[in-house]
């Protein structure tokens, strides 16, 4: 088991009337890729901002490998910050970019020109340090401010939505190159965005954020494969998500029909919501399918078809499908048991798992 490096103890942040952080409690583990993801004002840059020392707790406790940091200010923390504009120097060229920081340590002549080389390797900039900053692409320019960053060897990398401003490629390529490059480093990133399909590229766990709240934490496969409430099923990835009843274990009713399932451990006849992803519906013919759906429209995505259907009490289906349907025919919709994920109303990631371990047993 990993060593913990980081850790929240119900820390609240409120200015004035308003909280921005509720009672957030959680640990990061050393070495691991963490994403905070969640939608613009849930409180995911409060968290960097108070871990970097920028931003001080209202009350609760905020720990460095055992010790608490509330009062040790930012420059004695060994965090360093990426941020969304890099906070580059424009007067000063590439290799004085990453150097500043060792200069301002007072550090040797001959081990910065080490050091910042070295740095510049890692991000695939060797070659560049005489290279003025407005000479530089968007892309390289984030690979500097990387680079400014671990050269002082930080435990802790932080990146505040470093890639936004990039186009798609390059914002692909970067992902790789900064999965890459922590798994080589070895050290803690804690990454911020609002980009789903980003988080669940990159991250070894994710906290999805709301409101002020982590509403669920863990892999990227369990937040897309089990999500604990409808905020989570809806912000993480495309879901068809509608309502139900759940008749007892291993069997679910929605849309006026009964289906096995995997999920229990709830109330007989307990109101549920009921979750199906686009890709795990197949589409078939009508006497085949479990539902029956007619085709309204449907887009080309490149990797498939998102094909829009309706059944006859007007509920919406999307079906990801590499074959192309005809829009305005009826159609059955084919999923299995596993497909199915059931969920609580706004159940909370404690309430799940104590659930989940119960049904287990």
């Amino acid at each position: 088991m990993k060593k913990t490096i980081i850790a929240f103890n119900n820390v609240v942040k409120q200015y004035d009337d308003t909280s921005v952080l509720k009672n957030v409690s959680f640990e990061i583990e050393e070495g691991k890729f963490y994403t905070l993801l969640g939608p613009s004002g849930c409180g995911k840059t409060t968290i960097l901002r108070m871990i970097a020392g920028f931003t001080d707790a209202t009350s609760g406790e905020i720990f460095f490998n055992g010790q608490k940091i509330n009062d040790v200010p930012a420059n004695k923390r060994p965090v360093n910050t990426v941020f969304q504009d890099y906070a580059l120097f424009p007067h000063m060229n590439v290799f004085e970019n990453v150097a500043f920081g060792l200069k301002v340590k007072k550090m040797a002549k001959d081990k910065i020109q080490q050091k910042v080389l070295d740095a510049l390797k890692m991000v695939q900039l060797a070659g560049y340090e005489n290279r003025e900053i407005n000479e530089m692409s968007g892309g390289q320019k984030q690979r500097v401010a990387i680079a400014r960053a671990i050269v002082n060897e930080p435990t802790v990398l932080l990146l505040d939505e470093p890639l936004s401003a990039l186009d798609l490629k390059l914002r692909t390529d970067m992902q790789y190159e900064l999965r890459e490059l922590q798994q080589r480093l070895g050290i803690t990133f804690i990454f911020v965005t609002h980009d789903q399909e980003e988080a669940l590229a990159m991250s070894d766990e994710i906290f999805v954020m709301n409101a002020g709240k982590i509403v669920q934490s863990g892999t990227p496969v369990d937040i897309y494969d089990e999500p604990i409430n409808h905020f989570v099923a809806d912000f993480v990835g495309e879901s068809n998500i509608v309502k139900g009843t759940m008749i007892e274990d291993n069997l679910v009713e929605f849309v006026g029909k009964k289906f096995e399932c995997v999920d229990g451990g709830m109330r007989p006849n307990e109101k549920v919501e009921v979750v199906l992803r686009p890709e795990d519906l197949s589409i078939t013919t009508p006497e085949n399918g479990k539902l029956l759906v007619k085709v309204d429209t449907q887009l080309f995505r490149g990797v498939h078809y998102e094909i829009i259907c309706y059944d006859k009490d007007g509920n919406e289906w999307m079906v990801h499908s590499t074959r192309k349907a005809i829009e305005g025919s009826q159609v059955g919709l084919f999923f299995e048991p596993a497909d199915i994920h059931v969920m609580r109303f706004d159940e909370s990631e404690e309430d799940f798992d104590a659930r989940l371990e119960s049904y287990e047993e």
